[in-house]
Protein backbone atom coordinates (compact mmCIF):
# COMPACT_ATOMS: atom_id res chain seq x y z
CA UNK A 1 0.00 0.00 0.00
CA UNK A 2 1.58 3.54 -0.90
CA UNK A 3 0.26 6.44 0.27
CA UNK A 4 1.11 10.12 -0.55
CA UNK A 5 0.68 13.42 0.77
CA UNK A 6 1.29 17.04 -0.02
CA UNK A 7 0.37 20.53 1.01
CA UNK A 8 1.60 23.95 0.96
CA UNK A 9 4.76 24.96 2.76
CA UNK A 10 3.68 26.23 5.89
CA UNK A 11 3.64 24.36 9.23
CA UNK A 12 -0.31 25.02 8.81
CA UNK A 13 -0.08 22.27 6.11
CA UNK A 14 2.23 20.10 6.76
CA UNK A 15 1.63 19.18 10.13
CA UNK A 16 -2.00 18.31 9.89
CA UNK A 17 -0.50 15.79 7.28
CA UNK A 18 1.89 14.54 10.27
CA UNK A 19 -0.90 14.53 12.62
CA UNK A 20 -3.08 11.97 10.25
CA UNK A 21 0.43 10.00 9.07
CA UNK A 22 0.59 9.26 12.69
CA UNK A 23 -3.12 8.35 12.87
CA UNK A 24 -3.16 5.95 9.70
CA UNK A 25 0.10 4.21 11.34
CA UNK A 26 -1.56 3.69 14.80
CA UNK A 27 -4.59 2.24 13.10
CA UNK A 28 -2.56 -0.35 11.02
CA UNK A 29 -1.21 -1.31 14.23
CA UNK A 30 -4.19 -1.91 15.41
CA UNK A 31 -5.51 -3.70 11.96
CA UNK A 32 -2.67 -5.55 12.53
CA UNK A 33 -1.91 -3.85 8.25
CA UNK A 34 1.36 -3.35 7.40
CA UNK A 35 2.74 -0.15 7.22
CA UNK A 36 1.98 1.79 4.04
CA UNK A 37 4.69 2.81 1.93
CA UNK A 38 5.03 6.65 2.47
CA UNK A 39 5.59 9.55 0.08
CA UNK A 40 5.42 13.62 0.71
CA UNK A 41 6.08 15.83 -2.21
CA UNK A 42 7.18 19.59 -2.75
CA UNK A 43 9.51 22.04 -3.32
CA UNK A 44 11.08 21.29 -0.31
CA UNK A 45 10.47 18.87 2.59
CA UNK A 46 9.66 21.53 5.05
CA UNK A 47 10.97 19.87 8.10
CA UNK A 48 13.40 16.72 7.31
CA UNK A 49 13.69 15.27 10.14
CA UNK A 50 9.90 14.85 11.04
CA UNK A 51 9.45 13.15 7.92
CA UNK A 52 12.84 10.80 8.58
CA UNK A 53 11.01 9.89 11.97
CA UNK A 54 8.05 8.70 10.11
CA UNK A 55 10.07 6.55 7.64
CA UNK A 56 8.64 9.24 5.15
CA UNK A 57 10.11 9.55 1.83
CA UNK A 58 10.69 12.61 0.43
CA UNK A 59 9.79 13.18 -3.76
CA UNK A 60 10.82 16.76 -4.74
CA UNK A 61 8.12 18.11 -7.10
CA UNK A 62 9.15 22.04 -7.64
CA UNK A 63 5.76 24.29 -8.18
CA UNK A 64 4.90 28.09 -8.76
CA UNK A 65 2.60 30.39 -6.88
CA UNK A 66 0.09 32.69 -7.84
CA UNK A 67 0.63 35.99 -6.22
CA UNK A 68 -2.89 38.23 -5.14
CA UNK A 69 -2.72 41.72 -6.88
CA UNK A 70 1.36 41.73 -7.28
CA UNK A 71 3.25 44.89 -7.92
CA UNK A 72 6.94 45.50 -8.46
CA UNK A 73 9.15 42.07 -8.10
CA UNK A 74 5.72 40.00 -7.57
CA UNK A 75 4.61 40.51 -11.05
CA UNK A 76 7.93 38.98 -12.31
CA UNK A 77 7.87 36.14 -9.66
CA UNK A 78 4.57 35.47 -10.97
CA UNK A 79 5.58 35.12 -14.65
CA UNK A 80 8.64 33.23 -13.65
CA UNK A 81 6.63 30.81 -11.70
CA UNK A 82 4.14 30.13 -14.56
CA UNK A 83 7.27 28.03 -16.22
CA UNK A 84 8.37 26.75 -13.04
CA UNK A 85 4.83 25.50 -12.11
CA UNK A 86 4.73 23.94 -15.63
CA UNK A 87 7.44 22.26 -14.76
CA UNK A 88 6.38 20.80 -11.76
CA UNK A 89 3.86 19.49 -13.31
CA UNK A 90 5.63 17.89 -15.88
CA UNK A 91 7.94 16.04 -13.29
CA UNK A 92 4.66 15.40 -11.24
CA UNK A 93 3.26 13.34 -13.61
CA UNK A 94 6.85 11.36 -13.76
CA UNK A 95 7.24 10.73 -10.56
CA UNK A 96 3.76 10.03 -9.12
CA UNK A 97 2.97 7.66 -12.50
CA UNK A 98 6.31 5.38 -10.97
CA UNK A 99 4.62 5.61 -7.35
CA UNK A 100 1.11 5.07 -8.42
CA UNK A 101 0.23 5.60 -4.93
CA UNK A 102 -3.11 3.98 -3.35
CA UNK A 103 -4.23 7.58 -2.38
CA UNK A 104 -3.41 10.93 -2.13
CA UNK A 105 -4.19 13.25 0.63
CA UNK A 106 -3.62 16.66 0.05
CA UNK A 107 -3.89 19.90 2.12
CA UNK A 108 -4.17 22.18 -0.22
CA UNK A 109 -1.63 25.01 -1.21
CA UNK A 110 0.19 26.33 -4.45
CA UNK A 111 2.96 23.52 -3.75
CA UNK A 112 0.16 20.40 -4.09
CA UNK A 113 -1.33 21.21 -7.29
CA UNK A 114 1.56 19.64 -9.62
CA UNK A 115 0.86 16.53 -7.50
CA UNK A 116 -2.97 16.67 -7.62
CA UNK A 117 -2.77 17.56 -11.33
CA UNK A 118 -0.74 14.25 -11.69
CA UNK A 119 -3.49 12.41 -9.52
CA UNK A 120 -6.69 13.90 -11.96
CA UNK A 121 -4.48 12.62 -14.84
CA UNK A 122 -4.05 8.97 -13.69
CA UNK A 123 -6.85 8.29 -12.04
CA UNK A 124 -5.52 7.75 -8.48
CA UNK A 125 -7.90 8.47 -5.53
CA UNK A 126 -7.55 11.75 -3.88
CA UNK A 127 -8.68 13.05 -0.54
CA UNK A 128 -8.39 16.76 0.57
CA UNK A 129 -8.41 18.40 3.41
CA UNK A 130 -9.81 22.21 4.14
CA UNK A 131 -8.41 24.16 7.63
CA UNK A 132 -10.16 27.27 6.78
CA UNK A 133 -13.55 28.96 6.66
CA UNK A 134 -12.64 29.91 2.91
CA UNK A 135 -10.80 27.83 0.77
CA UNK A 136 -7.64 28.05 -0.89
CA UNK A 137 -8.45 28.22 -4.79
CA UNK A 138 -6.25 25.02 -5.23
CA UNK A 139 -8.60 22.68 -3.01
CA UNK A 140 -11.55 24.30 -4.41
CA UNK A 141 -10.45 23.21 -8.04
CA UNK A 142 -9.09 20.02 -6.00
CA UNK A 143 -12.48 19.25 -5.01
CA UNK A 144 -13.98 18.54 -8.13
CA UNK A 145 -12.39 15.52 -8.63
CA UNK A 146 -11.55 14.42 -4.86
CA UNK A 147 -13.11 10.87 -3.07
CA UNK A 148 -13.34 13.26 -0.07
CA UNK A 149 -13.44 16.57 1.29
CA UNK A 150 -12.32 17.29 5.05
CA UNK A 151 -13.30 20.57 6.41
CA UNK A 152 -11.98 22.30 9.87
CA UNK A 153 -14.73 24.74 9.57
CA UNK A 154 -18.38 24.05 9.15
CA UNK A 155 -18.93 27.11 7.55
CA UNK A 156 -16.59 26.28 4.60
CA UNK A 157 -19.16 23.25 3.50
CA UNK A 158 -21.18 25.92 1.63
CA UNK A 159 -18.12 25.68 -1.07
CA UNK A 160 -18.42 21.84 -1.53
CA UNK A 161 -20.32 19.15 -2.80
CA UNK A 162 -22.15 17.88 0.56
CA UNK A 163 -22.40 14.66 -0.64
CA UNK A 164 -18.87 13.87 -0.14
CA UNK A 165 -17.75 16.44 2.45
CA UNK A 166 -17.35 16.01 5.93
CA UNK A 167 -17.25 18.03 9.24
CA UNK A 168 -13.95 16.37 10.95
CA UNK A 169 -12.29 19.45 12.35
CA UNK A 170 -8.89 19.84 12.16
CA UNK A 171 -6.04 16.64 12.41
CA UNK A 172 -3.68 18.06 15.30
CA UNK A 173 -0.79 16.18 16.43
CA UNK A 174 -1.26 13.83 18.88
CA UNK A 175 1.35 14.67 21.36
CA UNK A 176 0.13 18.06 21.22
CA UNK A 177 -3.23 17.13 22.54
CA UNK A 178 -2.11 16.49 26.19
CA UNK A 179 -0.62 20.09 27.66
CA UNK A 180 2.04 19.49 30.17
CA UNK A 181 1.89 21.57 33.52
CA UNK A 182 4.28 19.71 35.81
CA UNK A 183 7.67 21.06 35.71
CA UNK A 184 6.49 23.58 33.37
CA UNK A 185 7.46 26.55 35.10
CA UNK A 186 11.01 25.38 36.33
CA UNK A 187 11.18 24.31 32.39
CA UNK A 188 10.68 27.95 31.05
CA UNK A 189 12.06 29.67 33.84
CA UNK A 190 8.52 31.26 34.75
CA UNK A 191 6.70 31.86 38.22
CA UNK A 192 4.25 29.76 39.47
CA UNK A 193 2.73 32.77 41.03
CA UNK A 194 1.93 34.89 38.28
CA UNK A 195 -0.13 35.00 35.18
CA UNK A 196 1.35 33.64 31.87
CA UNK A 197 0.76 35.57 28.49
CA UNK A 198 1.60 33.73 25.44
CA UNK A 199 2.15 35.13 21.90
CA UNK A 200 2.12 32.87 19.32
CA UNK A 201 3.51 34.31 15.87
CA UNK A 202 3.99 30.86 13.57
CA UNK A 203 7.57 29.83 12.44
CA UNK A 204 7.43 32.93 10.40
CA UNK A 205 6.73 34.78 13.04
CA UNK A 206 3.81 38.35 12.52
CA UNK A 207 5.79 41.59 12.66
CA UNK A 208 2.83 43.84 13.58
CA UNK A 209 2.25 41.52 16.68
CA UNK A 210 6.07 41.61 17.97
CA UNK A 211 5.88 45.34 17.38
CA UNK A 212 2.53 45.73 19.33
CA UNK A 213 4.17 43.37 22.19
CA UNK A 214 7.37 45.15 22.50
CA UNK A 215 5.84 48.53 22.71
CA UNK A 216 3.43 47.55 25.49
CA UNK A 217 6.32 45.33 27.38
CA UNK A 218 6.82 47.37 30.22
CA UNK A 219 3.01 47.61 31.62
CA UNK A 220 2.67 44.11 30.76
CA UNK A 221 5.35 42.76 32.74
CA UNK A 222 4.30 44.63 35.87
CA UNK A 223 1.39 42.01 36.64
CA UNK A 224 2.14 39.46 34.13
CA UNK A 225 4.71 37.04 32.54
CA UNK A 226 5.10 37.22 28.85
CA UNK A 227 6.15 34.01 26.73
CA UNK A 228 6.93 35.49 22.91
CA UNK A 229 7.43 33.15 20.20
CA UNK A 230 8.79 35.63 17.85
CA UNK A 231 9.98 33.61 14.50
CA UNK A 232 13.73 32.46 14.18
CA UNK A 233 14.08 35.30 11.30
CA UNK A 234 13.08 38.53 13.61
CA UNK A 235 14.19 36.82 16.84
CA UNK A 236 17.34 39.22 17.23
CA UNK A 237 15.83 42.18 16.28
CA UNK A 238 12.73 41.74 19.04
CA UNK A 239 14.97 40.49 21.38
CA UNK A 240 17.02 44.04 21.49
CA UNK A 241 14.15 46.15 20.65
CA UNK A 242 12.37 44.49 24.13
CA UNK A 243 15.63 45.41 25.67
CA UNK A 244 15.69 49.06 24.96
CA UNK A 245 12.19 48.85 25.29
CA UNK A 246 12.40 47.49 29.09
CA UNK A 247 15.88 49.57 30.37
CA UNK A 248 14.80 50.61 33.51
CA UNK A 249 12.16 48.16 34.52
CA UNK A 250 12.30 46.36 37.92
CA UNK A 251 11.12 43.12 36.25
CA UNK A 252 12.84 42.56 33.13
CA UNK A 253 13.11 39.02 33.51
CA UNK A 254 9.25 38.48 32.96
CA UNK A 255 9.67 38.30 29.75
CA UNK A 256 10.95 35.54 27.97
CA UNK A 257 11.56 35.70 24.31
CA UNK A 258 11.61 32.44 22.08
CA UNK A 259 12.67 32.41 18.56
CA UNK A 260 10.55 28.72 17.90
CA UNK A 261 8.81 26.65 20.08
CA UNK A 262 9.73 22.87 20.40
CA UNK A 263 7.03 20.13 21.12
CA UNK A 264 8.56 20.33 24.64
CA UNK A 265 8.20 23.85 24.78
CA UNK A 266 4.32 23.64 22.73
CA UNK A 267 2.52 21.35 25.02
CA UNK A 268 3.78 23.11 28.18
CA UNK A 269 2.92 26.85 27.02
CA UNK A 270 0.08 25.02 26.34
CA UNK A 271 -0.03 23.98 30.04
CA UNK A 272 0.20 26.65 31.97
CA UNK A 273 -0.81 29.91 29.98
CA UNK A 274 -3.59 31.89 31.11
CA UNK A 275 -4.70 33.68 27.47
CA UNK A 276 -2.33 33.35 24.00
CA UNK A 277 -2.63 36.26 21.68
CA UNK A 278 -2.02 34.70 18.21
CA UNK A 279 -3.08 34.26 14.36
CA UNK A 280 -5.65 32.96 13.06
CA UNK A 281 -4.38 30.30 11.18
CA UNK A 282 -4.48 26.30 11.64
CA UNK A 283 -2.76 27.02 15.13
CA UNK A 284 -6.18 28.51 16.78
CA UNK A 285 -7.00 24.28 16.51
CA UNK A 286 -4.30 24.34 18.53
CA UNK A 287 -5.15 26.91 21.38
CA UNK A 288 -8.67 25.02 21.32
CA UNK A 289 -7.28 21.46 21.80
CA UNK A 290 -5.67 22.75 24.90
CA UNK A 291 -8.49 24.81 26.01
CA UNK A 292 -6.62 28.08 26.66
CA UNK A 293 -8.57 31.35 26.09
CA UNK A 294 -7.06 33.42 23.08
CA UNK A 295 -7.01 36.96 21.77
CA UNK A 296 -6.97 36.26 18.05
CA UNK A 297 -4.98 38.98 15.82
CA UNK A 298 -5.96 38.13 12.12
CA UNK A 299 -3.95 38.99 9.17
CA UNK A 300 -5.67 41.56 7.49
CA UNK A 301 -4.90 40.48 3.69
CA UNK A 302 -5.27 36.84 4.36
CA UNK A 303 -6.43 35.05 0.64
CA UNK A 304 -9.91 34.98 0.37
CA UNK A 305 -9.76 37.01 4.16
CA UNK A 306 -10.14 33.49 5.60
CA UNK A 307 -7.86 34.49 8.62
CA UNK A 308 -10.66 37.19 9.70
CA UNK A 309 -13.46 34.85 8.84
CA UNK A 310 -11.55 32.02 10.85
CA UNK A 311 -10.79 34.22 14.08
CA UNK A 312 -14.91 35.40 13.73
CA UNK A 313 -16.07 32.11 13.28
CA UNK A 314 -14.23 31.00 16.53
CA UNK A 315 -15.13 33.66 18.20
CA UNK A 316 -18.98 32.93 17.88
CA UNK A 317 -18.22 29.28 20.10
CA UNK A 318 -17.58 31.69 22.87
CA UNK A 319 -13.55 30.73 22.96
CA UNK A 320 -11.87 33.83 22.01
CA UNK A 321 -11.39 37.68 21.54
CA UNK A 322 -10.86 39.52 17.99
CA UNK A 323 -9.36 42.40 17.75
CA UNK A 324 -8.79 43.33 14.02
CA UNK A 325 -5.58 44.80 12.51
CA UNK A 326 -7.29 48.51 11.83
CA UNK A 327 -8.20 48.47 15.18
CA UNK A 328 -5.09 46.64 16.83
CA UNK A 329 -3.67 49.40 19.55
CA UNK A 330 -1.29 48.81 22.82
CA UNK A 331 -4.17 50.22 24.64
CA UNK A 332 -6.97 48.53 23.45
CA UNK A 333 -4.54 44.89 24.03
CA UNK A 334 -4.11 45.70 27.65
CA UNK A 335 -7.42 46.68 28.16
CA UNK A 336 -8.57 43.39 26.62
CA UNK A 337 -5.59 41.11 28.59
CA UNK A 338 -6.73 42.78 31.75
CA UNK A 339 -10.35 42.29 31.19
CA UNK A 340 -10.16 38.67 30.79
CA UNK A 341 -7.37 37.61 32.93
CA UNK A 342 -9.13 39.66 36.21
CA UNK A 343 -12.39 37.63 35.58
CA UNK A 344 -12.28 33.84 36.14
CA UNK A 345 -16.38 33.69 35.30
CA UNK A 346 -14.58 35.13 31.73
CA UNK A 347 -12.08 32.75 31.90
CA UNK A 348 -14.10 29.48 32.29
CA UNK A 349 -16.17 30.39 29.74
CA UNK A 350 -13.78 30.74 27.68
CA UNK A 351 -12.03 27.73 28.09
CA UNK A 352 -14.97 25.28 28.23
CA UNK A 353 -16.20 27.08 24.73
CA UNK A 354 -12.86 26.33 23.56
CA UNK A 355 -12.65 22.32 24.29
CA UNK A 356 -16.41 22.11 22.71
CA UNK A 357 -14.86 23.65 19.85
CA UNK A 358 -11.59 21.63 19.76
CA UNK A 359 -11.99 18.14 17.65
CA UNK A 360 -9.00 16.04 18.81
CA UNK A 361 -10.26 12.72 16.87
CA UNK A 362 -10.24 14.51 13.52
CA UNK A 363 -6.94 13.16 12.45
CA UNK A 364 -8.20 9.29 13.46
CA UNK A 365 -11.35 9.90 11.38
CA UNK A 366 -9.27 11.21 7.96
CA UNK A 367 -6.74 8.14 8.64
CA UNK A 368 -9.52 5.83 9.02
CA UNK A 369 -10.92 7.17 5.78
CA UNK A 370 -7.94 7.42 4.27
CA UNK A 371 -6.51 3.58 4.73
CA UNK A 372 -10.30 2.71 3.39
CA UNK A 373 -9.64 4.05 0.05
CA UNK A 374 -5.74 2.75 -0.15
CA UNK A 375 -6.76 -0.75 0.85
CA UNK A 376 -9.76 -0.76 -1.88
CA UNK A 377 -7.60 0.45 -4.66
CA UNK A 378 -4.77 -1.49 -4.14
CA UNK A 379 -7.11 -4.90 -4.11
Amino acid sequence: MKIVITGGGTGGHFYPLLAVIDAIKQECRDQKILDPHLYYTGPNPYNAKELFDRDIRFIYIPAGKKRINPTGMAIINNFIDIFRMGFGVCIALVKIFSIFPDVIFAKGGYSSFPTLFAAKVLGIPVIIHESDSVPGRVNLWAAKFAQKIAISFRESAEYFDPKKTAYTGQPVRGELITPIKVGAYEYLNLNPELKTISVLGGSLGAQKINDIIVQVLPELIKKYQVIHQTGRANFEIVKGMAKLTLEGSTNPERYKPMDYLNMMSMRMLGGISDIIISRSGSGLFEIATWGVPSILIPITDSNGDHQRKNAFNYSRSGACEVIEESNLSGQILINEINRILSNSQIQEKMRSSAKTFSTPDAAKTIAHEVLNIALSHEV
